[in-house]
Protein backbone atom coordinates (compact mmCIF):
# COMPACT_ATOMS: atom_id res chain seq x y z
CA UNK A 1 0.00 0.00 0.00
CA UNK A 2 1.17 3.61 -0.55
CA UNK A 3 2.92 5.49 2.18
CA UNK A 4 0.80 7.92 4.17
CA UNK A 5 1.50 11.09 6.09
CA UNK A 6 -0.13 13.87 8.02
CA UNK A 7 -0.80 14.84 11.61
CA UNK A 8 -2.54 11.63 12.63
CA UNK A 9 -0.14 9.25 10.90
CA UNK A 10 1.15 6.48 13.13
CA UNK A 11 4.79 5.37 13.16
CA UNK A 12 4.04 2.35 10.97
CA UNK A 13 3.57 2.71 7.25
CA UNK A 14 0.30 1.81 5.57
CA UNK A 15 2.11 -1.04 3.87
CA UNK A 16 3.04 -2.61 7.21
CA UNK A 17 -0.55 -2.33 8.45
CA UNK A 18 -2.09 -3.93 5.34
CA UNK A 19 -4.00 -7.22 5.63
CA UNK A 20 -5.99 -9.57 3.37
CA UNK A 21 -9.63 -8.65 2.77
CA UNK A 22 -12.33 -10.54 4.65
CA UNK A 23 -15.00 -12.48 2.77
CA UNK A 24 -17.53 -9.71 3.47
CA UNK A 25 -15.12 -7.05 2.17
CA UNK A 26 -14.39 -9.05 -0.99
CA UNK A 27 -18.14 -9.25 -1.62
CA UNK A 28 -18.18 -5.44 -1.73
CA UNK A 29 -15.52 -5.29 -4.48
CA UNK A 30 -18.03 -5.15 -7.32
CA UNK A 31 -15.60 -5.43 -10.26
CA UNK A 32 -14.39 -8.83 -9.06
CA UNK A 33 -17.71 -10.37 -10.14
CA UNK A 34 -16.98 -9.62 -13.80
CA UNK A 35 -13.62 -11.43 -13.88
CA UNK A 36 -12.97 -14.95 -15.09
CA UNK A 37 -11.95 -17.54 -12.49
CA UNK A 38 -8.17 -17.27 -13.05
CA UNK A 39 -8.31 -13.46 -13.07
CA UNK A 40 -10.41 -13.32 -9.95
CA UNK A 41 -8.10 -15.74 -8.13
CA UNK A 42 -5.06 -13.59 -8.80
CA UNK A 43 -6.86 -10.36 -7.89
CA UNK A 44 -8.21 -11.78 -4.62
CA UNK A 45 -4.76 -13.05 -3.68
CA UNK A 46 -3.26 -9.64 -4.36
CA UNK A 47 -5.85 -7.36 -2.74
CA UNK A 48 -4.97 -5.87 0.64
CA UNK A 49 -6.90 -3.63 3.04
CA UNK A 50 -5.74 -1.01 5.51
CA UNK A 51 -7.48 1.06 8.18
CA UNK A 52 -6.86 4.78 7.66
CA UNK A 53 -7.41 7.20 10.54
CA UNK A 54 -9.36 10.45 10.24
CA UNK A 55 -7.05 13.15 8.91
CA UNK A 56 -4.51 10.68 7.57
CA UNK A 57 -3.22 11.27 4.04
CA UNK A 58 -3.40 8.16 1.88
CA UNK A 59 -1.98 9.65 -1.34
CA UNK A 60 0.20 12.74 -1.52
CA UNK A 61 0.97 15.02 -4.47
CA UNK A 62 4.32 14.16 -6.06
CA UNK A 63 4.55 10.59 -4.75
CA UNK A 64 4.51 7.63 -7.15
CA UNK A 65 1.48 5.32 -7.08
CA UNK A 66 1.85 1.70 -6.08
CA UNK A 67 -1.79 0.53 -5.94
CA UNK A 68 -5.20 1.00 -7.47
CA UNK A 69 -7.36 2.01 -4.50
CA UNK A 70 -10.96 1.52 -3.41
CA UNK A 71 -13.06 2.51 -0.40
CA UNK A 72 -14.63 -0.38 1.50
CA UNK A 73 -16.08 1.76 4.29
CA UNK A 74 -15.69 5.39 5.33
CA UNK A 75 -15.11 8.62 3.41
CA UNK A 76 -12.12 10.23 1.67
CA UNK A 77 -11.65 13.56 -0.05
CA UNK A 78 -9.55 14.43 -3.11
CA UNK A 79 -7.95 17.87 -2.96
CA UNK A 80 -5.16 20.08 -4.32
CA UNK A 81 -1.96 21.23 -2.66
CA UNK A 82 -3.16 24.04 -0.42
CA UNK A 83 0.42 25.23 0.20
CA UNK A 84 0.59 26.76 -3.29
CA UNK A 85 -2.89 28.30 -3.51
CA UNK A 86 -6.42 28.31 -2.18
CA UNK A 87 -7.52 24.86 -0.96
CA UNK A 88 -9.85 23.12 -3.42
CA UNK A 89 -11.70 19.87 -2.81
CA UNK A 90 -12.23 18.11 -6.13
CA UNK A 91 -14.58 15.40 -4.93
CA UNK A 92 -15.55 13.10 -2.10
CA UNK A 93 -14.73 9.39 -2.34
CA UNK A 94 -17.44 7.26 -0.65
CA UNK A 95 -17.82 3.47 -0.23
CA UNK A 96 -17.64 1.44 -3.43
CA UNK A 97 -15.41 3.98 -5.22
CA UNK A 98 -12.20 2.88 -6.95
CA UNK A 99 -9.77 5.57 -8.04
CA UNK A 100 -6.25 6.33 -9.23
CA UNK A 101 -6.34 4.28 -12.44
CA UNK A 102 -5.41 7.30 -14.55
CA UNK A 103 -2.27 7.90 -12.49
CA UNK A 104 -1.31 4.23 -12.79
CA UNK A 105 -1.91 4.19 -16.54
CA UNK A 106 0.26 7.25 -17.07
CA UNK A 107 2.85 5.98 -14.57
CA UNK A 108 3.16 9.46 -13.12
CA UNK A 109 3.17 10.86 -9.56
CA UNK A 110 -0.09 11.82 -7.89
CA UNK A 111 -1.44 15.25 -8.82
CA UNK A 112 -3.81 15.36 -5.85
CA UNK A 113 -3.96 14.48 -2.18
CA UNK A 114 -6.32 11.85 -0.80
CA UNK A 115 -7.20 12.33 2.87
CA UNK A 116 -9.55 10.47 5.19
CA UNK A 117 -12.41 12.55 6.58
CA UNK A 118 -13.14 9.78 9.08
CA UNK A 119 -11.82 6.33 9.95
CA UNK A 120 -11.86 4.54 6.59
CA UNK A 121 -11.10 1.05 5.31
CA UNK A 122 -9.27 1.21 1.99
CA UNK A 123 -8.47 -1.70 -0.34
CA UNK A 124 -5.55 -1.75 -2.74
CA UNK A 125 -4.66 -3.79 -5.81
CA UNK A 126 -0.96 -3.68 -6.70
CA UNK A 127 -0.01 -1.87 -9.88
CA UNK A 128 1.53 -5.10 -11.18
CA UNK A 129 -1.77 -6.98 -10.97
CA UNK A 130 -3.66 -3.92 -12.22
CA UNK A 131 -1.58 -3.82 -15.41
CA UNK A 132 -1.76 -7.64 -15.75
CA UNK A 133 -5.56 -7.43 -15.74
CA UNK A 134 -5.44 -4.69 -18.37
CA UNK A 135 -3.22 -6.88 -20.53
CA UNK A 136 -5.24 -10.08 -20.15
CA UNK A 137 -8.85 -9.44 -19.12
CA UNK A 138 -11.52 -8.22 -21.53
CA UNK A 139 -14.11 -7.96 -18.69
CA UNK A 140 -11.72 -5.78 -16.67
CA UNK A 141 -11.05 -3.54 -19.67
CA UNK A 142 -14.79 -3.18 -20.23
CA UNK A 143 -15.23 -2.19 -16.59
CA UNK A 144 -12.46 0.41 -16.91
CA UNK A 145 -14.07 1.90 -20.04
CA UNK A 146 -17.36 2.34 -18.16
CA UNK A 147 -15.41 3.81 -15.23
CA UNK A 148 -13.68 6.40 -17.42
CA UNK A 149 -16.88 7.30 -19.24
CA UNK A 150 -18.89 7.86 -16.06
CA UNK A 151 -16.10 9.81 -14.39
CA UNK A 152 -15.65 12.06 -17.42
CA UNK A 153 -19.33 12.91 -17.37
CA UNK A 154 -19.19 13.57 -13.64
CA UNK A 155 -16.26 15.96 -13.86
CA UNK A 156 -17.75 17.82 -16.82
CA UNK A 157 -20.91 18.35 -14.79
CA UNK A 158 -18.85 19.42 -11.78
CA UNK A 159 -16.96 21.98 -13.88
CA UNK A 160 -20.25 23.46 -15.10
CA UNK A 161 -21.64 23.76 -11.59
CA UNK A 162 -18.47 24.97 -9.84
CA UNK A 163 -18.94 28.46 -11.29
CA UNK A 164 -22.15 28.83 -9.27
CA UNK A 165 -22.07 30.61 -5.94
CA UNK A 166 -25.50 29.44 -4.77
CA UNK A 167 -24.95 27.24 -1.70
CA UNK A 168 -28.04 25.07 -2.23
CA UNK A 169 -26.85 24.18 -5.73
CA UNK A 170 -23.36 23.31 -4.52
CA UNK A 171 -24.75 20.98 -1.87
CA UNK A 172 -27.16 19.42 -4.37
CA UNK A 173 -24.35 18.86 -6.88
CA UNK A 174 -22.12 17.27 -4.27
CA UNK A 175 -24.89 14.95 -3.08
CA UNK A 176 -25.85 13.97 -6.62
CA UNK A 177 -22.21 13.11 -7.35
CA UNK A 178 -21.82 11.05 -4.17
CA UNK A 179 -24.92 9.02 -5.02
CA UNK A 180 -23.58 8.02 -8.45
CA UNK A 181 -24.73 4.37 -8.80
CA UNK A 182 -21.92 3.33 -11.18
CA UNK A 183 -18.90 5.04 -9.64
CA UNK A 184 -20.03 4.61 -6.03
CA UNK A 185 -22.19 1.46 -5.84
CA UNK A 186 -21.43 0.98 -2.16
CA UNK A 187 -23.41 4.05 -1.10
CA UNK A 188 -26.88 2.65 -1.86
CA UNK A 189 -29.78 4.84 -0.81
CA UNK A 190 -28.27 6.21 2.40
CA UNK A 191 -25.05 8.21 2.44
CA UNK A 192 -23.52 8.13 5.90
CA UNK A 193 -22.04 11.60 6.17
CA UNK A 194 -22.14 14.36 8.75
CA UNK A 195 -23.00 17.94 7.89
CA UNK A 196 -19.47 18.92 8.89
CA UNK A 197 -17.98 16.37 6.46
CA UNK A 198 -20.26 17.56 3.68
CA UNK A 199 -19.17 21.10 4.45
CA UNK A 200 -15.53 20.08 3.97
CA UNK A 201 -16.36 18.67 0.53
CA UNK A 202 -18.46 21.63 -0.60
CA UNK A 203 -16.45 24.41 1.04
CA UNK A 204 -19.29 25.70 3.21
CA UNK A 205 -19.93 26.02 6.93
CA UNK A 206 -21.90 23.31 8.73
CA UNK A 207 -24.69 25.82 9.39
CA UNK A 208 -25.02 26.70 5.70
CA UNK A 209 -24.97 23.02 4.72
CA UNK A 210 -27.76 22.41 7.23
CA UNK A 211 -29.89 25.13 5.63
CA UNK A 212 -29.28 23.73 2.13
CA UNK A 213 -30.14 20.18 3.22
CA UNK A 214 -33.43 21.31 4.73
CA UNK A 215 -34.25 23.22 1.53
CA UNK A 216 -33.61 20.06 -0.52
CA UNK A 217 -35.66 18.04 1.94
CA UNK A 218 -38.59 20.42 1.51
CA UNK A 219 -38.40 19.81 -2.26
CA UNK A 220 -38.73 16.08 -1.62
CA UNK A 221 -35.29 15.21 -3.03
CA UNK A 222 -33.74 13.92 0.20
CA UNK A 223 -34.55 12.98 3.76
CA UNK A 224 -32.20 13.93 6.57
CA UNK A 225 -31.69 10.92 8.83
CA UNK A 226 -29.61 10.20 11.89
CA UNK A 227 -26.02 9.85 10.72
CA UNK A 228 -26.62 10.58 7.06
CA UNK A 229 -28.75 11.63 4.11
CA UNK A 230 -31.18 9.43 2.18
CA UNK A 231 -31.93 10.29 -1.44
CA UNK A 232 -35.61 9.99 -2.29
CA UNK A 233 -35.43 11.38 -5.83
CA UNK A 234 -31.97 11.28 -7.43
CA UNK A 235 -33.22 12.55 -10.78
CA UNK A 236 -35.04 15.36 -9.00
CA UNK A 237 -31.80 16.26 -7.23
CA UNK A 238 -29.98 16.37 -10.57
CA UNK A 239 -32.77 18.41 -12.15
CA UNK A 240 -32.52 20.90 -9.31
CA UNK A 241 -28.84 21.39 -10.15
CA UNK A 242 -29.55 21.72 -13.87
CA UNK A 243 -32.34 24.27 -13.37
CA UNK A 244 -30.12 26.37 -11.12
CA UNK A 245 -27.29 26.25 -13.65
CA UNK A 246 -29.59 27.41 -16.42
CA UNK A 247 -30.93 30.22 -14.27
CA UNK A 248 -27.38 31.49 -13.76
Amino acid sequence: MPEGGGASMSSNSLRARARPLSAAELADVHWLRALRAEERERAVGDLRAVEVAAGEILCRIGRPPTHWLGVIDGLLKMSNDSSVGAPITFTGVPPGAWFGEGTLLKREPYRYNIQALRATTVAGLSQETFHWLLDTSIPFNRFMLHQFNERLGQFIAAREIDRLTDADSRVARSLAALFHPVLYPGVGGLLRITQQELGYLVGLSRQRVNEALHALQEKGCIRIEYGGVRVLDLEGLRRHVARTGEAS
